[in-house]
Parts: C-alpha cells; sequence; structure tokens
C-alpha cells in the first residue's frame, strides 16, 4: 500500500562482554595482583595472593609480571614499582562511554574477549506516497465466499514479498508412505513389462462384476455378510449388460462351453447387492468384457493396485482393508506354461529368483496355483501369491473368441512392504496406529536391494 516509507540505518559500534564490564567496575586482574602484594621488600606468599585475588589470579600475575610491576621475594611475590595506572580498565570505561579507540587496541581487547561488536538497526521513517490515517486491511488468500460474492474486485489483496534476502518459513515437503513406494515399484515394473493400467478408482461394485461374472456361485461363503461388506443405501445397482447378464445366468444354472455349472436358481436380485469389492478382480471381468465387445479380437495385458475389502477381524495379520495387486494377460493359445514364464519373468524384477507352484483351487481359475517364494530369513518358502487361468465358464460368456485364453495372477502389498521395511504389526502400516513420523523418516524403495531389515 505504501502508506509510509522507510530506510534502514545500520550502525556497528563496540560493546564490553560480562568480563570486561567487570574490569571496567573493578580493575583489571594485573592491579587486583598488585594490590594485594603489600609494600616492602618481604612481599607476601603466592598461596595466599592466590586466596586474596582469586580466579584472576594467574592471568593478574603473568600480566604483573609482563609489565614489570612485581617481583619475586624471599616470601615468594613483592611489588618491584610504587605504583600502578590501569589503563585497561581506563581504555574499557572509555569505549562503554562510546569513545573509540586505535584498531590495534581494540583487536587485542576483543582477542582477550573483554570487547565485542554489536550491530544496531534503526529504521528513518516518513509519509509515503499513499499515507492515509485510514488503515485498511489488506487480504492475504483469495476465498470461495470472495469469488461468489464478487468481493474480491474490490478487494485490496497484499503483495508478495520478494525482496532478496527474504525467504520466508521453508515449506514442509510431502512424504509417500511406505505402500506407496511400494506400489509405485510394483507399478515401474508392470509398465516396463508393457501392461496398461486399469483404472481402479471405483470402490464400490456389484456383486454381479465382483462374484456372477467371475463363475462364483451365489450360495459361496465368500458372499456371506461375515465375508463381504454390503451397502444399506443404495443397497442395489442393475446396471449391467443384459444380454450378457443372461449368459452369465445359463452358466450357472443349466452349465455351458464344456461346464455343467450350478444347477441351481441363479437370482438377479442377488446380483444386484451392491458391496465394498473384495478384490480388484471386479475390474478385470469389467475391462475384459469391454475387450470382447471390440470388432477385432487384440491381445491385451492389464494390471492394477488398489484397495479391497474384507469383512475380517483385525489382528497383527489382517485388516478390513488392505491392497491387491492382479497382472492379466489376455491372448489366443495361452498355456499354463505361458502363466509360469511370465510370472519367473515378473518376479525377477521383484528381486525373486526363486519360486514355485502348488496346485490350488480357485472358482473362476482352472488350473489354479499358489505362488511360492524361497526366504532366506526364514530358511523356507513362503507364499507369495496365487495364479491360474480363467474358466471357459467365465470367459466364454464375456464374448471373448474360443481360442483366447487369460492368465491372472495376483499378490498383497502389505506383505512385501512389511517385509522390506521391517514391521511385525500390520496395523502400524494402515490405520490409526500409524506413527506418521515413520512416513517421513523411511528410506525410498528399491525392490532389487536389501534394506537390511528384512526378516
Amino acid at each position: 500500500m505504501q502508506v509510509v516509507a522507510f530506510t534502514i540505518l545500520e550502525v556497528e559500534h563496540w560493546v564490553l562482554t560480562e568480563e570486561g564490564a567487570g574490569i571496567a567496575d573493578e580493575g583489571s586482574s594485573e592491579v587486583k595482583v598488585f594490590n594485594a602484594i603489600p609494600a616492602g621488600d618481604e612481599g607476601i606468599s603466592i598461596p595466599e595472593l592466590q586466596k586474596i585475588v582469586g580466579d584472576s589470579y594467574k592471568f593478574g600475575q603473568g600480566a604483573a609480571f609482563k609489565n614489570k610491576w612485581i617481583k619475586k621475594s624471599t616470601a615468594g611475590l613483592a611489588r618491584a614499582v610504587e605504583t600502578v595506572e590501569d589503563l585497561t580498565q581506563k581504555d574499557l570505561v572509555n569505549i562503554r562511554n562510546g569513545n573509540g579507540l586505535a584498531d590495534k587496541i581494540m583487536a587485542d581487547y576483543k582477542k582477550r574477549k573483554l570487547v565485542d561488536k554489536k550491530k544496531t538497526s534503526s529504521y528513518c521513517v516518513s509519509k509515503g506516497p499513499n499515507f492515509t490515517v485510514d488503515l485498511i486491511d489488506e487480504e492475504t488468500d483469495i476465498t470461495q465466499e470472495m469469488i461468489i460474492s464478487g468481493e474480491w474486485k474490490n478487494a485490496q489483496f497484499k503483495k508478495y514479498n520478494f525482496a532478496p534476502g527474504v525467504t520466508g518459513g521453508a515449506p514442509r515437503g510431502g512424504y509417500l508412505h511406505p505402500l506407496m513406494k511400494v506400489r509405485e515399484e510394483f507399478r515401474e515394473i508392470f509398465l516396463e513389462l508393457g501392461f496398461s493400467e486399469m483404472p481402479t478408482n471405483k470402490f464400490v461394485e456389484s456383486s454381479f462384476w465382483n462374484f456372477d461374472a467371475l463363475f462364483q456361485p451365489q450360495q459361496h461363503p465368500a458372499r456371506d455378510a461375515h465375508d463381504t461388506f454390503f451397502l444399506s443405501d443404495p443397497a442395489t445397482d442393475d446396471k449391467f449388460p443384459e444380454d450378457y447378464m443372461e449368459r452369465v445366468k445359463k452358466v450357472h444354472s443349466e452349465g455351458g462351453y464344456g461346464s455343467i455349472g450350478y444347477g441351481y436358481d441363479w437370482k438377479k436380485e442377488e446380483a444386484e447387492k451392491l458391496i465394498l469389492r473384495t478384490h480388484t478382480t471386479a475390474i478385470s471381468s469389467n475391462m475384459l468384457y469391454k475387450l470382447a465387445q471390440q470388432k477385432e479380437f487384440k491381445p491385451a495385458k492389464y494390471f492394477s493396485i488398489d484397495r479391497v475389502f474384507r469383512n475380517e477381524t483385525t489382528d497383527k495379520t489382517h485388516l478390513a482393508e488392505f491392497h491387491q495387486l492382479e497382472g492379466v494377460v489376455a491372448d489366443r493359445g495361452l498355456t499354463l506354461g505361458d502363466l509360469i514364464g511370465v510370472l519367473h519373468s515378473f518376479f525377477q524384477k521383484l528381486g525373486i529368483p526363486k519360486i514355485k507352484f502348488k496346485p490350488a483351487f480357485n472358482p473362476y481359475t482352472e488350473p489354479s496355483m499358489e505362488i511360492f517364494s524361497w526366504h532366506d530369513g526364514l530358511g523356507k518358502w513362503v507364499e507369495i501369491g496365487n495364479s491360474g487361468m480363467f474358466r471357459p465358464e467365465m470367459l466364454r460368456p464375456l464374448g471373448l473368441p474360443e481360442d483366447v485364453s487369460v492368465i491372472a495372477w495376483g499378490l498383497g502389498l502389505e506383505r512385501p512392504t512389511m517385509i522390506k521395511y521391517g514391521y511385525q504389526d500390520i496395523r502400524e502400516l494402515l490405520g490409526p496406529r500409524v506413527n506418521i513420523d515413520m512416513v517421513q523418516k523411511n528410506p525410498i524403495c528399491r525392490l532389487d536391494k536389501k534394506m537390511g531389515r528384512e526378516l
């Protein structure tokens, strides 16, 4: 606003230190030593002199000898002259009164820590070009209310201070949570392998895409309220393709594509129920449906890393929400050998060269395999994920050509992060127990490098 103008006046001057002020008031150490020695040739013993002078005796004795004020005697020390003048005290009194001395003398006193140089800043203030006695508060931020009301058009805003040397408070930098560091490392590996990331910003999903499209029967235990979070408002959603829904209903109830199905009365009402997705495979089924709608099939490689939700009791190894990583490859003529080869390449990039597989069961993959990795710290094979080939009962209703196969695998994000950063309790990694300080102090993640804290 330039209401006032000012110039800064800086002046340097000498001031006495605490020790210097004491000498100005009481005299120098060498004069104290001289005054403590009685007149005459006999003098005084050194222990008695030390007791009288105190802590300043040692320096005072040396300075008095240098000035030839004292000499050795039979008793100890005696006066060598009748009187002395305390020039140090006089100089320091002059300095305190604002009188300057020669630079050499000031340098000597500064070296003895009797004086110090101090800078004093003052301001010369005068009326500015916009001087007024009616001050207006300047705005520092533009707010939503100001934009809505139009008040910002007439408001006066405070100018930014870009003057040299004015830095302001250092802004706090952002920090990545260890889970996000590991997530980004996984993401880079998928991208290096030519995968495309699926849009996973959809926590609420219908039971149709989460279960039915994956050939998971409606009476499966995983669809029970003890394992899944169901929404109450809104409770249902029927926005899925009717023709595709009919094909899914038929394969569940009657079978098809070489399968006898489950032989039960499939209900649309059950498929419409909204839930918090229990796995990101719900996104995979949706993406494969869109892939099948293309005029000409093109091979695809998808991946996703995002949160999923299970109605589980939380403990040191389980949470009600966690992150799932998933990879999906769709192409003609894929076999179990292709799946094993892709998994070896994927885990090799993760820094996990030793893996093996064990047959398993999943409702929507056949064959299915659990993935195990050799853990040097534990000295044994540890399960790290699941994999398989999507069943025809899932793929053919989507509309994919009969010669197209889809291989897929998945694993949790929390366990690799716990191992990498040395956490024993998953609740310290995600949830209300998280220590914000650890988010700032944990190092970056390199999955191909040991960090020294693995199990």
